[in-house]
């Protein structure tokens, strides 16, 4: 994997495919790993999709500091920088959205597009998860294993369906994910990052062309957070997948990408 210096850290990246600048970032604690090999695939064949590791994931650098979005976002525009790109289409999921979000206000004319999945605006508009779903985004190890920690956070992700008839393709990503697992620490410092979001006055600034994309099953970032985004962002689009959770990009692949492909190439440079 090819590596960047951006600032104070050390980004590695992937490049698949060809065409237009995709750059997708992904969420909470996740590396690049966490993207299904197939989807990056199958976006290859449409865009130059770059997928990376943030800070703290990976095989990035991983300082013990204090991060915060706007830093994530920062990272993100050196890596741009770093392969001379003028302007990206931005996807991002969760986490990765909420450095979207802080991408699109900061840094607009870098983005040709921007699609926001499976995100929140933060503060007091945003709709806070279930109770049971806090309590196991936030709870301790107890001596589990790396395995067990990922196995937990599958109702996080995937609807109860999905994980009773995939849990075998499930398992076996498993490995991947475990390859360079991200340290407890960042983990924690990625959480404290996304405590102080609060977007939802800045959302009118954005006059990027937006997707905003959610499974209606969510129990992480209730689907109601992405209907929000979308009305307080002008002219953005709004498509919620009946059955997907958060991970709708991995549970509903085809149908993200029905909907995400035809979005991007009518706003293609």
């Amino acid at each position: 994997m090819p590596e960047v210096r951006t600032g104070d850290v050390n980004l590695h990246y992937e490049i698949h495919g060809s065409g237009e600048p995709l750059l997708m970032v992904m969420g909470l604690g996740g590396s690049s790993a966490g993207w299904n090999p197939a989807l990056v695939d199958e976006l290859a064949r449409s865009f130059r999709t770059i997928i990376y590791d943030n800070r703290g994931t990976g095989q990035s650098d991983k300082p013990n500091v204090p991060y915060s979005l706007e830093m994530f976002a920062g990272d993100a525009i050196a890596l741009i920088d770093s392969l001379k790109f003028d302007r990206v289409h931005v996807f991002g999921v969760s986490m990765g959205g909420m450095i979207a979000q802080e991408l699109a206000l900061r840094y607009a004319p870098r983005l040709q597009t921007l699609t926001l999945g499976c995100t929140t605006c933060g503060g007091r508009h945003a709709v806070p998860p279930p109770a049971e779903s806090v309590k196991i985004l936030t709870a301790p190890r107890d001596g589990a294993s790396d395995e067990e920690l990922i196995r937990r956070a599958w109702p996080l992700a995937y609807t109860p369906s999905y994980i009773q008839n995939h849990r075998a393709e499930l398992e076996a990503t498993i490995p991947r994910l475990l390859a360079h697992p991200t340290p407890a620490f960042a983990y924690k410092r990625h959480l404290d990052a996304t405590y102080k979001l609060k977007t939802w006055d800045r959302l009118p600034e954005i006059k990027t062309e937006t997707l905003v994309v959610t499974g209606a099953q969510d129990v992480l970032i209730p689907a109601r957070n992405s209907e929000i985004i979308a009305e307080r962002i002008p002219g953005a689009r709004l498509h919620i997948i009946p059955d997907a959770g958060h991970a709708f990009f991995n549970e509903t692949r085809e149908k993200f990408i029905e909907v995400f492909v035809p979005f991007v190439r009518a706003h293609t440079l």
